[in-house]
């Protein structure tokens, strides 16, 4: 599930706020938000927006599509799991699935995925995609992604597009988690908005070219009702604290994917647009494996 930006007018981060339906009362502002509050405040924002998020951005997506980002850039292509032909009989943890996009190309493949998504009505929509395929539904986990309801080394794959990293505000757990569910040797493969985004307002024209934050700044972006109640909240970590996470929880990092827009790519989503992406990177995709 690609969760990038589509709110107009935001200036505080390059991710938040993702799918249109916000409602325009709500405070934007960066403060601390802890685990339990962001937790719930994704749980209700994807269980409010994720109609509006399909009906928006389902053509992009595809039914069976594995997108990493709004570049484009397809895991048919790229192979960052490991060879397409290999992917056969593999359990796959989907991480953040949305409707299942990719656990459904997963599938078409031959492997073996469960898509696993903290909103109930996300995962409805994955529901409502397989029965108008005719298709058997893909396996489906409702659970917030840094308490993994499964066994150790229950998996030879993990994967998320967009999905529960940016959302999570201990993301060195939910590495832990990943790394406690994979088997040894085994792939964890995630995308999120490139952290230098959070320098930048996210506006896709020339005003999204100009830093007015700080890179360093790893307050989170909060979206607030009138009662001070998170409606939507989104964390920011760098580059170098992303690999400090996924070596401290026993991984190796095998690559980091910046994909560049593609010319034919005249497409905007939110903050993401050509003009933007032939300036600055918008996708961060580490590679890593679980080294133990």
């Amino acid at each position: 599930m690609m969760t990038v930006d589509t709110t107009p007018g935001n200036s505080a981060s390059a991710g938040a706020g993702d799918a249109a339906g916000d409602t325009d009362e709500d405070l934007a502002l960066r403060r601390q938000a802890p685990a339990e509050e962001s937790s719930r405040a994704s749980r209700h924002w994807w269980d409010r927006n994720a109609d509006e998020y399909q009906d928006e951005h389902g053509a992009f997506l595809g039914d069976d599509r594995f997108t990493w980002c709004p570049e484009g850039l397809d895991e048919a292509d790229a192979q960052l799991l490991g060879p397409t032909a290999e992917l056969a009989g593999r359990e796959v943890l989907e991480i953040g699935a949305g409707a299942a996009q990719c656990s459904r190309w997963l599938r078409a493949q031959g492997a073996r995925p469960v898509a696993l998504d903290i909103s109930h009505r996300q995962l409805q929509h994955s529901r409502r995609i397989d029965l108008s395929r005719g298709d058997v539904p893909i396996a489906l986990v409702q659970a917030d992604a840094a308490v993994l309801p499964f066994a150790d080394g229950s998996f030879d794959l993990a994967c998320s597009a967009y999905g529960a990293v940016p959302f999570s505000a201990d993301t060195a757990a939910l590495m832990r988690e990943v790394h406690r569910v994979l088997r040894p040797g085994r792939r964890w493969v995630f995308s999120v908005t490139h952290p230098i985004r959070w320098a930048f307002p996210d506006e896709p024209g020339v005003e999204g070219l100009t830093a007015s934050a700080s890179y360093f700044d790893r307050t989170p972006y909060v979206e607030q009702d009138e009662q001070g109640r998170a409606s939507y909240v989104e964390h920011h970590r760098t580059l170098g604290d992303r690999v400090r996470e996924l070596v401290a929880a026993g991984f190796t990092l095998l690559d980091l994917v910046e994909p560049e827009w593609p010319a034919e790519l005249q497409q905007e989503w939110g903050g993401w647009s050509p003009l933007r992406g032939r300036h600055l990177p918008g996708t961060a995709i580490f590679v890593s494996e679980r080294s133990s």
